[in-house]
């Protein structure tokens, strides 16, 4: 194993250092200190321990501190806390530039951990440390050798490169893939992430050419949109799992947004957003990764299935149903070369059905032909032992026609000690080989999402002239009352950054509704104003069609339904508003909850008093481009009836996007507001108009 002469990225001290030192370093049975020391011995560097007490430990040579430790470009820190703190200091003061700090006892145990992570945190930016951890497992880069982990066991040599937020999940996983012959290209556990996080391994696993994805086990990320910048500039492919999938987030929220956000929504938003491919399990995350690391990019999503078994075709005639592929229609030409090469009883539809009495040279028929059709982007055989197939052959015709075609394939041998030699073998060559022939499907269906995921062009935000200072103006008059929640009485935040709303006004007697009402056209809409009732249809505090002689009796009404409902409650007055005619519309809402990692998380979807029934909606992370609020109209179920469903005229779409992207721009200006509906926004072939407002803004 050599050591790089130049550097393939701004971290590659971290993992392809010239000499490390391990401060801790000790013989001690079971100690942190000699795992490392031991696990560093295939390094094809230097070593040198820090122990003060001894002049040597398994064979490497110990110095009294790091500064005397010979110019390291790795620092390895495992001694208790406050001496870890000491040991970084001391780092930066010599000039190592990178530190990975092993000990536990910081951010994750108290008042007194924290304070130590601050500290090191202080330290890092003083001497601009490229500082892993604390409570981290280490970091592994393969091509040196280099294992600064207290790990059980090294990862085997590849290209994939592994990020956790775990140290746990990284030991078990490198056991994990060792018996599947799948190496890896550098491994880092963050720990606390106390100063390198995942958005700077993303970048510096990108910029290393010997990668060909990127995996991760993340439990959080800290810099929600940093992290979507950074991967949508990254040209490998990322995999993540991202644990923690509940809805605890949501059980404080006081609108209709917070209620269906939850808290994984902004995660799923996000990652979609920036280009990462999500997994659900570890098995999905590592066979995503398999065949993004060995498979060209298909050219379309169609999938052609060779089988000498009818029974696993249709399995994965199955699972192509459930992904975003389809299975290919061969051409006419295909077909017929087909029927010459195959016997009579074979099927030479989709899925290619060889029979059981197929030999190697069926299968490469088979597959020669259907990866030469026009329509198949990618494919898929699936084997069973017979006595007439060698699965060793059956690999060796899979590669080769692979290779010669470019087709991405993926294998399914359906077999024991056989298929697991064969598969291993194909595994080493970069073809993913499976039991399941679901799995397979799986693969090429990750393989084609990252296509269209390479294929996307990210644009600018929407942006829009508004009135920003008479928008603080409003807010600022509404939040001087204390109260943090805030209705219609802040219309003009609306108005300011040029979302319709109806006309009208909030008034405080009876004579002001009367004076309003007569200024609007036609009948009225009157809307008890209260932050402390937020359902005002709860309580009958809402009249539709409001006519000129009944306007006072129905504000003497809803003030007296408000009290009867909480007599303490906070009665700001009544909204008198312009009847807007919903027969011709859609009532949708649009909204906005603050994530505290991602930020703005708007929402669309249909509304009205149903919204938290039906949860027929769609997210993006703020602030959104034309293009991701597009899309956020289209992917509601109730799309079709926004386009003119059953004989109604189509609504004016492209005003629901620009509420969309004047919304997004809202709220990514002021960043104290925390929750915000928009309930009904009432789309028409003429526009839209917001009806009720509803913001929750933080203290």
């Amino acid at each position: 194993m050599g050591v790089p002469t130049e550097s393939a990225g701004s971290l590659t001290d971290l993992f392809a250092p010239r000499r490390v030192a391990v401060v801790g370093a000790t013989d001690r049975e079971g100690s942190v200190g000699r795992a490392i020391v031991e696990n560093l011995a295939p390094f094809g560097g230097e070593v040198v321990g820090v122990n003060p007490s001894r002049e040597s430990v398994l064979g490497v040579d110990c110095v009294d501190s790091l500064a005397e430790a010979g110019d390291p470009d790795v620092a390895v820190v495992a001694v208790p806390p406050d001496a870890a703190v000491e040991a970084v200091r001391t780092a930066g003061e010599v000039g190592i530039g990178s530190v990975v700090v092993i000990t536990a006892g910081f951010g994750e145990t108290g008042s007194e951990g924290v304070a130590r992570e601050r500290d090191l945190r202080e330290i890092a930016a003083e001497y601009e440390l490229d500082l892993v951890g604390p409570n981290s497992l280490g970091v592994i880069g393969t091509g040196t050798g280099f294992n600064a982990t207290f790990g059980p066991d090294a990862p085997l040599e590849g290209s994939i490169s592994f990020l956790s937020q775990s140290g746990a999940f990284v030991t078990s996983v490198v056991d994990w893939a060792r018996d599947r012959g799948l190496g890896f290209r550098n491994v880092v556990s963050l720990g606390n992430k106390a100063v390198l996080d995942e958005v700077d391994f993303v970048r510096e696993f990108d910029e290393d050419p010997e990668t060909d994805v990127i995996v991760g086990y993340l439990e959080g990320i800290d810099d929600g949109r940093g992290f979507i910048e950074a991967a949508r500039a990254c040209e490998t492919p990322i995999v993540l799992v991202k644990s923690g999938r509940t809805d605890a987030g949501a059980r404080a929220a006081s609108s209709h947004t917070g209620a269906i956000a939850g808290s994984d929504r902004a995660y799923e938003a996000g990652l979609e957003q920036a280009g990462v491919l999500r997994a659900q399990t570890v098995q999905e995350l590592f066979d995503a990764a398999e065949t993004l690391a060995g498979q060209p990019l298909p050219e379309g999503d169609g999938v052609a299935v060779v089988t000498n078994a009818g029974g696993p075709g249709v399995m994965a005639t199955d699972a192509v149903g459930d992904s975003r592929l389809s299975l290919s229609s061969f051409s006419e030409e295909t077909t017929s070369r087909l029927r010459e090469a195959m016997p009579d009883a074979a099927s030479v539809h989709n899925p290619i059905d060889v029979i059981g009495d197929a030999d190697v040279s069926r299968f490469r028929d088979a597959l020669a032909a259907a990866t030469a059709d026009p329509n198949v982007g990618m494919a898929t055989v699936i084997a069973a032992p017979t006595a007439v197939l060698s699965f060793d052959a059956l690999a060796e015709t899979i590669l080769a026609i692979r290779e010669e075609t470019g087709v991405p394939i993926v294998a399914c041998l359906m077999g024991g000690e056989s298929a697991r030699i064969a598969s291993g073998a194909l595994s080493e060559a970069g073809v993913p080989a499976h039991f399941d022939p679901a799995r397979a499907i799986e693969g090429l269906d990750a393989l084609d999402e990252y296509r269209e995921i390479g294929s996307r062009e990210y644009d600018d935000p929407m942006s829009f002239d508004v009135n920003r200072e008479r928008a603080r103006e409003v807010l600022d008059r509404a939040t001087e009352r204390g109260d943090n929640r805030i209705g219609v009485e802040a219309t003009d935040l609306l108005d300011a950054y040029g979302i319709p709303t109806p006309e009208g006004a909030v008034v405080e007697s009876p004579g002001e509704a009367e004076r309003v009402a007569r200024g609007v056209e036609g009948d009225v809409v009157m809307k008890i104003v209260s932050p402390d009732i937020l359902h005002k249809s709860d309580i009958g505090g809402v009249r539709v069609g409001v006519a000129d002689g009944e306007v006072a009796d129905a504000y003497e009404d809803l003030v007296a339904r408000a009290r009867n409902y909480q007599s303490d409650a906070t009665v700001l007055g009544v909204q008198v508003q312009e009847l807007v005619d919903t027969e011709e519309g859609v009532e949708t809402i649009v909204g906005m909850t603050r994530d505290p990692q991602f930020g703005p998380l708007l929402l669309f979807g249909l509304g009205g008093i149903f919204v938290e029934v039906l949860e027929d909606t769609a997210f993006r992370v703020g602030p959104v481009s034309e293009r991701e609020a597009r899309e956020m109209v289209g992917e509601i179920d109730a799309a079709p009836l926004l386009r003119g469903a059953r004989g109604r005229e189509p609504v004016d779409e492209a005003g629901i996007v620009e509420a969309i992207g004047r919304l997004s721009q809202f709220v990514t200006d002021f960043p104290e507001i925390v929750e915000l509906d928009i309930n009904p926004l009432v789309a028409t072939p003429d526009g839209v108009c917001a009806i009720d407002l509803q913001l929750t803004v933080e203290p």
